[in-house]
């Protein structure tokens, strides 16, 4: 396992504060999330059937998690401002699990980005997904929010194991 980083969000106080990336070298960075939102197999057919109240939920999710990541620093305090490059949002549904699977991928050329937006990008998605579903299931549950891959900078390569 890789060893800890340094928590670069707190200052020698140890107080919050914004990450200074002035000095790091601009490079192609790219992540990609993942989010589960887990219902009843009936509400599923139903959105399947394109047969849901509020409309096309999987299409919806889509356009709202892509709009979501643009506006990350605005909705997560310490993030910087981004020039993405593109932000994609997938969702499928999945019966034999009893879920829609979001998956989204964010890419920008800078010198920080790309996770935090793609975190955001399936979690208002998946957010989206509820609400569209709630009247007929106020069991939902959003699990699995995870990072799945990241590249660019200088920590590295991550992917999932």
């Amino acid at each position: 396992m890789d060893e800890p980083q340094e928590l670069t969000h707190l200052d020698e106080k140890g107080r919050a504060q914004m990450v200074d990336v002035g000095e790091k070298p601009a490079s192609r960075r790219e992540a990609r999330a993942q989010a589960r939102v887990v219902m009843k197999g009936q509400v599923l057919e139903k959105m399947q059937a394109g047969a849901l109240r509020k409309g096309d939920a999987l299409t919806i999710a889509r356009i709202a998690g892509i709009q979501a990541a643009k506006q990350t620093a605005h909705l997560v305090p310490l993030c910087h401002a981004l020039a993405l490059d593109i932000v994609e949002v997938e969702a499928r549904i999945d019966l034999d699990n009893n879920c829609v699977v979001l998956q989204s991928r964010a890419a920008c050329h800078g010198m920080t980005g790309g996770e935090m937006e793609a975190i955001v990008a399936v979690s208002v998605a998946a957010i989206t997904i509820y609400d569209m579903c709630k009247a007929l299931d106020r069991s939902i549950i959003i699990e699995g929010i995870e990072l799945l891959e990241k590249s660019g900078g200088g920590s590295g390569h991550y992917i999932k194991k």
